[in-house]
């Protein structure tokens, strides 16, 4: 059939056929102005990556026009046979990398899968027991200006103060005194690897459930480079980005399916509800409507590639070049909190660089460089200020870069934080910034 004749009339045929360069050439110019601003700027934030094609083209894809509210094989509107099978893939494949029984991939971000385990496990007012914000954790971890810190009565547990690490000692008699009902474990900004059977411990002493958040960890995780959180916790939540190098999102699962403790019932039966179906509403209708079908199915897509062997390579670079960094900023007397990093993160305290983390921050973006200011144990300046800065590998691992490359970047961050308002400093740094991206290029596809 000719084009003609597909269409009644010039306006359908350009809703359906008119590029977006075409048709809203602002908001084209934005986008590729950020394909140019990711292709030549070195990207050490440490919650964002590179996202593949596959998954560029799943998330693009016609699954957004469907509206999909509940769970596979029980939706509340017809026409859901084909995204049934995106998110049956997408199950199947993440309970497979996580070895777990129950895993709902609905949740829109790490915080909202956060939500849906408290809406569960928990009433309001209850005490929840995270890792101090000031010392790593996250806002959903009991912070004042989030909800978790709002509704539940949230303590923190902090660092020790000489060695970096969580101070068990004091977490421990923290969580005797007010017998928290959820602990929480996992950390927005904690280099070290998370001690997983230490938490277990506190947690069965006191009689608090236990819930890892990993959304920085998941992809190590997955491919085995740091410990898994399935054999001490009762439900673990992550992001789908970061480490695990998928679209934004969020996930929740559960090594195994268990009767709720509380008495919520099934008012049919009388019976007490499986934890999996109160989380499954916890979710929708709980915290959400609809579930975004193309990012699921880019989840599912994600999710495959965190099975191939190459994945679980791409995980020990990681951390490799998180090591490499670290030791070439520590031989530059940069002060890593905790004297180095397990993971992707590292933390470094800017206090005897005399240069606090927001100028840092700024000064290294003009150079090229992106990184976030970060506050550090018992910082004493405000965290929009911070004596500290965040960096992570997992960007600039998925481009190829390896352990020369991270002694070169320490040398070019070197360089600006100790001319940070030095121009030519920063010119010349830009520059080698950007034939370093020039030799690892992303998207190449794209470049004019």
């Amino acid at each position: 059939m000719s084009s003609e004749k597909k269409y009644l009339n010039s306006e359908y045929k350009d809703f359906f056929e008119k590029s977006l360069a075409k048709s809203d050439p602002d908001l084209f110019n934005a986008i590729n102005d950020e394909l140019i601003r990711q292709q030549n700027h070195i990207e050490l934030i440490a919650s964002e990556n590179i996202v593949s094609q596959a998954v560029l083209e799943a998330q693009g894809s016609v699954l957004t026009n469907k509206y999909a509210e509940g769970y596979p094989g029980k939706r509340y509107y017809n026409g859901c046979e084909h995204v049934d099978v995106a998110e049956k893939l997408a199950l199947e494949r993440i309970k497979k990398l996580f070895n777990c029984k129950y895993a709902n991939v609905q949740p829109h971000s790490g915080s909202q899968a956060n939500m849906a385990v408290f809406l569960t496990f928990l009433n309001q007012n209850d005490t929840i027991l995270g890792m101090d914000l000031a010392h790593g954790g996250h806002l959903t971890h009991g912070s004042k200006v989030n909800f978790s810190g709002q509704l539940y009565n949230a303590a923190a547990y902090q660092v020790d103060k000489d060695t970096g690490r969580v101070d068990f000692k004091s977490l421990k008699k923290m969580a005797r005194e007010i017998k928290p009902k959820i602990l929480i474990c996992g950390a927005s900004a904690y280099p070290r690897e998370v001690e997983f059977s230490n938490f277990r411990e506190i947690a069965n002493d006191v009689g608090a459930f236990l819930m890892a958040d990993i959304a920085h960890t998941s992809g190590l995780v997955a491919a085995g480079v740091h410990p898994s959180p399935m054999q001490y916790c009762d439900v673990v939540t992550s992001t789908t980005h970061k480490t695990l190098r998928g679209p934004r999102g969020g996930i929740i699962m559960m090594p195994k399916d268990f009767e709720n403790t509380w008495g919520a019932i099934a008012p049919k039966s009388g019976r007490l509800k499986m934890v999996s179906e109160l989380l499954n509403s916890s979710v929708m209708p709980g915290v959400q409507g609809g579930p975004l079908m193309h990012v699921i199915g880019a989840k599912a897509v994600a999710f495959k590639e965190a099975l191939y062997p190459s994945f679980k390579q791409y995980a020990k670079n990681i951390v490799s070049n998180a090591k490499s960094l670290a030791q070439s900023l520590i031989e530059k007397d940069y002060n890593l909190v905790t004297g180095g990093t397990d993971t992707h993160v590292m933390l470094i305290d800017l206090t005897n660089k005399d240069i606090s983390g927001k100028q840092a921050e700024k000064s290294l973006e003009q150079a090229g460089i992106n990184l976030n200011k970060n506050m550090v144990p018992f910082d004493k300046r405000s965290p929009f200020v911070t004596s500290g800065i965040r960096i992570g590998t997992p960007a600039i691992t998925t481009r190829g870069m390896g352990n020369q490359e991270m002694s070169m970047i320490a040398d070019l961050i070197d360089r600006v934080i100790n001319n940070p308002d030095d121009n030519k400093v920063i010119s010349k740094v830009k520059k080698e910034v950007n034939n370093l991206c020039d030799a690892f290029p992303i998207y190449d596809e794209f470049h004019n």
